[in-house]
């Protein structure tokens, strides 16, 4: 059942984004440091990514902030590589983690110092909840960012984990515009049916709000953590590696895989 604190929310952030979504992508100056992009993701090709009839896909699951350094470690060094090897043989997820606070007086501060119109601001919503991102709007925005990619092709981990990837791997500069289209480009998407997700009323908003929702039911908190058959198996945390019984390398999660998949 949907949470009714977030329903309430919705209206409010939908004017909200439509404020900060032009600033961020719509205006932004496109120059990108082809130098800085990070290496392309070299997972499979699609059509390497078919299950056998007489086997079921291991959920595997990794739940982010797309601006957290901690991430950016575990989708490099870990995800990754680890659906290199296994993108045929799981059912990958990429969920983001938020919170609910009243945060309203913050963010029209942030509004009144970005927009030199002050009428541009939404009208004052008196204790209203939302969602909040732990790095502030822009990382929602490049969680958004993501989850279009996911949206577009949500068959093809190949395409939505590579373009994420290559988000995260230079959060700072999420979510500029120099970052967004090269890795677009670089992975596939065109960047008009990207914006076009993110900008749409309630459209990224609400991808943002169902995925918070599937974290907090599954008692996520931490970024990054990744869960394997719907329990935790490792999480990178403060730039360590914990709870990892099984071990935080790429092999030990493989191997993992292959153990639940054969079963």
């Amino acid at each position: 059942m949907p949470n009714p604190r977030l329903s309430r929310s919705r209206t409010y952030l939908i004017g909200l984004l439509s404020l900060i979504l032009p600033f961020y992508l719509l205006v932004s100056v496109l120059s990108p440091d082809q130098s800085a992009r990070p290496p392309a993701t070299s997972l499979p090709s699609q059509s390497s990514a078919s299950s056998e009839a007489n086997h079921s896909l291991v959920p595997l699951e990794a739940h982010i902030m797309s601006k957290c350094p901690d991430a950016r470690d575990c989708l490099r060094d870990l995800v990754v590589p680890a659906m290199e090897q296994v993108v045929d043989k799981v059912n990958f997820t990429l969920s983001f983690i938020g919170s609910y606070v009243i945060l309203f007086v913050r963010l029209k501060a942030t509004l009144e110092m970005t927009f030199a119109d002050k009428s541009t601001c939404p009208r004052r919503v008196d204790a209203n909840d939302s969602i909040h991102c732990k790095h502030g709007p822009t990382e929602c925005l490049g969680d958004m960012l993501a989850l279009c990619a996911i949206n577009l092709y949500p068959k093809d981990p190949v395409i939505y984990l590579g373009f994420s990837n290559c988000l995260v791997s230079s959060f700072s500069k999420i979510p500029s515009r120099e970052l967004v289209e090269p890795c677009a480009l670089e992975h596939g998407i065109p960047f008009e049916d990207l914006n076009g997700c993110v900008s749409e009323e309630g459209k990224g908003l609400d991808l943002l709000m169902d995925s918070v929702e599937r974290s907090e039911a599954a008692g996520v908190k931490r970024s990054c953590t990744v869960r394997v058959a719907n329990k935790t198996w490792c999480v990178r945390d403060g730039g360590e590696w914990k709870d990892c019984p099984s071990g935080s390398d790429v092999e030990s999660l493989v191997a993992e895989v292959e153990r639940l998949y054969g079963d």
